[in-house]
């Protein structure tokens, strides 16, 4: 959906990756069940024209984005849009394979910015989204905070940068072959190269805007020193995840301004909660194993009053005595539903006050032209979390976001 009235017109969409599906026909399937029940709660409650194209952010597997690659498997997926007057700005190209029903945790960051098959598998969904793309919009493509954090960041951070570079550059090159601007856009996460603002803005710092990366990308593109840092600067940037950002217990409109005041692009924003509780007991801890689904990593940040713990999985911090997580405030990855209210007696909730701020934010000032709801977990949250159909859900969460941003009550 087209945001026009914001400092920054934006496109608004929720995020494909909420439905299973690794081949070009489950995605089909998936689109064709659930889009015009979408669209059609939407109209109900007059939050979209029935005349307005809707938004789309797409995920992909490599598998499905290498079916696209043939030319008329594309043909017939932009009429199947066509024609449920749906229109992709945006690609998410984070997992690369399965990403529902069985355990993905740490292996959804496989294979990683240090693989030339990922490199391979972003390069097909940018070839994708230019053919996919209306005139005059803008393309951004989510993918992997780098990898998973094992082992020496420096050096891992490092290797990185010559599949980034050469990212870059074929973006480049298909910009001026198709006149489609796409960028490229790192998702920091806990537990991972990039964890937060902090990290993310370090990285660009001290490697990838540094002389010796665009001196490197220079002579790949054969252009000026200058010309390479524009092209890094405009084809590389950040999707800064809401959720993930709150179980950092960061000040997203802080992390927000930070990026862009260091000239990193802020491609996409991610609009999602995550799960908080303020002041941990036994009874919050039998209530956060119910969202331990197997499936997802679900990151925990501890804050006590030695200041942040960090674990990479639930059932690591909930194995934890219960003395020494007495009273602490925890933030879980776990993203939650934007229209979720706990009953205040749960001690639980959600990190709805930071999208909040984010939408406030978005309202004031131009930060990024692509927003999009994600909250892929719904088939394995608690029943009572989802009570409603998810074509429902997906609804209700894009009309909480509109009716902020378009100051509605």
């Amino acid at each position: 959906m087209k945001l026009a009235h914001l400092p920054l017109p934006a496109h608004l969409s929720y995020c494909t990756n909420i439905h299973a599906g690794d081949s070009l026909a489950e995605v089909e399937a998936s689109l064709d069940g659930f889009l015009p029940a979408i669209r059609a709660h939407l109209q109900e409650w007059r939050a979209l024209d029935p005349a307005a194209p809707f938004g789309l952010g797409l995920r992909l597997s490599a598998q499905a984005a290498e079916s696209l690659l043939d030319e008329d498997a594309l043909r017939a997926f932009a009429a199947r849009l066509a024609s449920l007057r749906a229109y992709v700005f945006t690609i998410n190209a984070f997992p690369w394979g399965n990403f529902h029903q069985r355990p993905v945790k740490q292996a959804v960051y496989q294979p990683d910015w240090r693989s030339s098959r990922r490199l391979a598998y972003t390069l097909h969904c940018a070839r994708t989204l230019a053919a996919l793309l209306p005139d005059g919009v803008e393309g951004s493509i989510s993918t992997v905070p780098l990898g998973f954090a094992a082992g020496d960041r420096a050096t891992a951070m490092a290797d990185c940068l010559p599949q980034l570079r050469q990212a870059v550059l074929e973006l480049s090159l298909l910009m001026r072959a198709t006149g489609k601007e796409i960028v490229l856009a790192l998702e920091p996460e806990p537990a991972c190269l990039l964890e937060n603002a902090a990290d993310t803005l370090l990285f660009f710092r001290r490697y990838w805007f540094a002389e010796e990366n665009l001196a490197q990308l220079a002579r790949l593109a054969a252009c000026s020193l200058s010309e390479a840092r524009r092209l890094a600067q405009r084809h590389l940037g950040v999707c800064y995840d809401v959720c993930h950002g709150a179980v950092e217990f960061e000040d997203p409109c802080a992390a927000l301004s930070g990026l862009r005041d260091a000239g990193v692009r802020v491609a996409k924003i991610q609009l999602s909660c995550a799960l908080r509780a303020e002041a941990m007991d036994p009874l919050v801890a039998r209530q956060l194993q119910s969202f331990d689904d197997g499936v997802y990593l679900h990151q925990v940040v501890r804050r006590g009053a030695d200041g942040l713990r960090r674990h990479a999985d639930l059932p690591q911090a909930l194995a934890l005595p219960a003395d020494a997580i007495q009273g602490e405030a925890w933030r879980v990855h776990c993203h939650v539903p934007l229209f979720w209210q706990a009953p205040p007696e749960a001690g639980l909730a959600s990190t709805r006050d930071s999208l909040d701020a984010v939408l406030a934010m978005l309202s004031r000032q131009p930060v990024s032209a692509h927003l999009e709801v994600e909250t892929y977990t719904w088939d394995v949250l608690p029943p009572q979390l989802r009570e409603i159909p998810k074509a429902q859900a997906i609804a209700l969460e894009l009309h909480a976001v509109l009716k902020e941003l378009r100051h509605e009550r």
